[in-house]
C-alpha cells in the first residue's frame, strides 16, 4: 500500500524558505540542496520545499499546510501573537471557525499556514 509521507511546498527561493521555516518551527533540515531541501517532521513524514518545477507544470500550485495546536483558543492565539513577532505575515486574525479557533498566515512565496485546534 502506497501511504504519503511528505509535502512538497513550491518555494523561490529554497534557502530564503529553508530559514523561514526552519525559525518558524524551530527545526533543522534532514536534506538539503540547493534547490530542494526536506525537514522531518513526525512518524517518517517530512515536509520539503522545492524551487526546481520545471516550466512544463501548468496547474497552478498552491498549498496550505495546517497546524495542529493543543491547549485550546489561549494556546492559538499565542502561537499567533509569537509568529507575528517574528515578522510572519498575516493573513488571517485569530478568529473562531465550526471547528475551533483558527488563524493563517503566508511564507515568503504567499504559500498558506493555518493553524487549528487538535480534533
Amino acid at each position: 500500500m502506497a501511504v504519503p509521507n511528505m509535502v512538497i511546498v513550491y518555494v523561490s527561493d529554497a534557502p530564503a524558505s529553508t530559514r523561514f521555516y526552519a525559525e518558524l518551527f524551530d527545526i533543522e533540515p534532514s536534506f538539503e540542496t540547493p534547490r530542494f531541501v526536506s525537514f522531518p517532521l513526525t512518524d517518517g513524514f517530512e515536509l520539503a520545499l522545492w524551487s526546481g518545477v520545471s516550466d512544463h507544470l501548468t496547474a497552478p500550485r498552491t498549498s496550505e499546510l495546517c497546524v495542529t495546536v493543543d491547549g485550546g483558543p489561549e494556546r492559538i492565539d499565542q502561537q499567533f501573537r509569537d509568529w507575528t513577532a517574528k515578522g510572519v505575515k498575516t493573513v488571517e486574525e485569530p478568529h473562531d471557525e465550526v471547528f475551533g479557533r483558527t488563524f493563517v498566515v503566508a511564507d515568503p512565496d504567499g504559500n498558506l499556514i493555518r493553524v487549528a485546534p487538535v480534533d
